[in-house]
């Protein structure tokens, strides 16, 4: 079956180019020009992914985002003429699985689409880790601390689990997106920090002793035991 996707932006022109380009390798476009027309459509179909335009009339992408992720853990590729780093911070804490500044081609749309569609694949094998009272179900994309469960966004859940498969070793800040499978994500340190910093919040009490920061050098978080 085709791959589906939903276009939620007010610019006609873009859709009709990406309905061909990603129509000409397998993927269905469909288009909704407005906020509430795209969570409608959302509501009414089954779709595979989501492009959203943060510039729009009305409702803007950023609360579109919220409302599917206060339903949905579809993925999430933001679009916008506004690329500075706060820009991307906001989008990707909200829950974006990335963000994509205008102008781009469709050939990179198409590789960051492919990216996030294989990031939300159940995992072949069922994987679960555990460490310092973490517990963490990668296939079903859980976090539990002490039994609690934790909503993390995309990213901050792929970095987790990176720093707990090399935990007691320090991975270098410019090193963590391509240990987390994020290489295609194009961010800054600042925003990796910025969610390393979110991330030690959502894990509670323990958060900031589980995730160290070594200084000037990267992230580590903490084996059992002394």
């Amino acid at each position: 079956m085709a791959t589906r996707v939903l276009l939620i932006d007010d610019d006609t022109r873009m859709y009709e180019l990406l309905a061909q380009y990603l129509g000409q390798n397998g993927i269905t476009v469909t288009h909704a020009p407005d906020g509430g027309r795209g969570l409608a459509a959302l509501e009414a179909s089954a779709y595979d992914a989501v492009l959203l335009d943060v510039m729009m009339p009305g409702m803007d992408g950023l609360e579109v985002c919220r409302r599917i992720r206060a339903k949905s853990t579809l993925p999430v590729i933001m679009l916008t003429a506004r690329g500075d780093e706060t820009d991307r911070v906001v989008g990707l804490e909200l829950g974006a699985d990335d963000y994509l500044a205008k102008p781009f081609s469709p050939r990179e749309l198409l590789a960051r689409l492919r990216a996030v569609l294989r990031r939300a694949q159940p995992a072949a094998v069922a994987e679960k880790m555990e460490s310092s009272g973490v517990s963490i179900d990668v296939s079903a994309r859980e976090v539990r601390v002490g039994g609690r469960l934790v909503e993390l966004t995309g990213l901050e859940f792929d970095l987790l689990v990176a720093l707990v498969r090399r935990a007691g070793r320090v991975i270098p800040r410019d090193a963590l997106l391509d240990e987390a499978g994020r290489s295609d994500t194009v961010v800054g340190e600042r925003t990796v920090d910025v969610h390393i910093s979110h991330l030690r919040q959502k894990l509670g009490d323990e958060g900031s002793r589980l995730i160290k920061t070594v200084r000037g050098v990267g992230y580590l978080f903490a084996k059992d035991g002394p």
